[in-house]
C-alpha cells in the first residue's frame, strides 16, 4: 500500500508540473505585441504627436515601458495587455497629430484663398493703357 501511495503522490506531482508548464505555454511573453507597440510609438513620434497630442504620447510611452518591464519579469498577462494599450494610445496620438496638421493646412489654404479674393476685388488705381487699334479701311463700294 505504501508503494501505491507513493505512486499516486508521484502522479500528482507530475500532473501539477504539467499544468504549470501548460499555463506557461498558453501565456508566452508578448514580444511581438511589444514590438508592434514600439513601432507605433515611433511612428507617432515621427508624425509630430509629441507637439499635437502630448498626453496620448505620454500615456503610450508609459504603457510601453510598463509592458517591457512586465515582459522582463515574465509576467505575460499584464505585458500583453499593456502592449496592446500602448499600441492603441500611440495610434490615437498619431491620428490626433494628423488631424491637427490637416486642420492647420486647411486654415492656411483658406487664408491664402481669402487673400487672393481680396486682391482680385481691389480696384486698380491706374488701369494699364490700352493701345489704340489701327484704322480699318473699307473697300470702295461701286
Amino acid at each position: 500500500m505504501n508503494q501505491t501511495a507513493g505512486s499516486l503522490k508521484g502522479v500528482a506531482i507530475c500532473g501539477a508540473a504539467m499544468l504549470a508548464l501548460a499555463a506557461c505555454a498558453t501565456s508566452p511573453v508578448p514580444n511581438e505585441k511589444i514590438a508592434v507597440a514600439r513601432a507605433s510609438v515611433q511612428r507617432a513620434e515621427q508624425s509630430g504627436a509629441q507637439e499635437f497630442a502630448p498626453v496620448e504620447m505620454s500615456t503610450a510611452r508609459d504603457k510601453l515601458q510598463r509592458a517591457e518591464k512586465a515582459a522582463a519579469d515574465h509576467d505575460a498577462e499584464p505585458a500583453n495587455m499593456l502592449a496592446e494599450q500602448a499600441n492603441v494610445d500611440a495610434e490615437l496620438a498619431e491620428a490626433t497629430a494628423q488631424e491637427h496638421r490637416s486642420h492647420k493646412a486647411e486654415t492656411e489654404l483658406e487664408a491664402s484663398l481669402q487673400a487672393l479674393r481680396d486682391q482680385a476685388n481691389q480696384p486698380t488705381a491706374n488701369p494699364p493703357p490700352v493701345a489704340p487699334l489701327p484704322p480699318t479701311r473699307l473697300p470702295p463700294t461701286q
